[in-house]
């Protein structure tokens, strides 16, 4: 590939990196961290609520994957092509409306066998019991950019 090839190539390839880093921030509203933990392996289904009307295609693409089954952070990020932790963001944002859940299916315990110190909650009940406490808290958990 001559020089003048590559220079193309690679200002192609930076004007894509840019372009998609700012297409990122724009959808998460320059937000960088997600108002719940969710880590990799939480799932989410959907819930009773319905999302606002100003959230990006990427929300419904979501909504309607999580339609068809439930889903991870993960699966979810990797679908719809965008870093987990945009996912993240607008996954709080639909966890916000409602219109998302983090389900509670498994036992609420882990049995003692699995546990030097006997029965204790799973992960999952975890991560469902933080979203609703967070979801009942007057004070959001970091400041909001304003």
């Amino acid at each position: 590939m001559s020089p003048d090839r590559q220079h193309t190539a690679l200002a192609a390839r930076t004007a894509t990196d840019s372009s998609s880093f700012v297409r990122n921030y724009t959808l998460t509203g320059g937000r960088t961290r997600p108002r719940y933990p969710l880590s990799l392996e939480t799932e989410l289904e959907p819930g009773s609520g319905r999302p606002g009307p100003g959230l990006p295609e990427e929300c419904r693409q979501i909504l309607a994957l999580c339609q068809q089954r439930r889903r991870s952070v993960t699966e979810l990020a990797g679908t719809i092509r965008r870093p987990v932790a945009t996912v993240r963001v607008l996954l709080s944002d639909l966890l916000d409306t409602g219109a998302l859940v983090v389900p509670v299916t498994t036992g609420y315990t882990e049995p003692a066998d699995k546990s030097p110190l006997g029965p204790r909650p799973t992960r999952q009940l975890l991560e469902a019991l933080s979203v609703g406490l967070a979801k009942l808290s007057d004070d959001p958990p970091y400041p909001k950019a304003g």
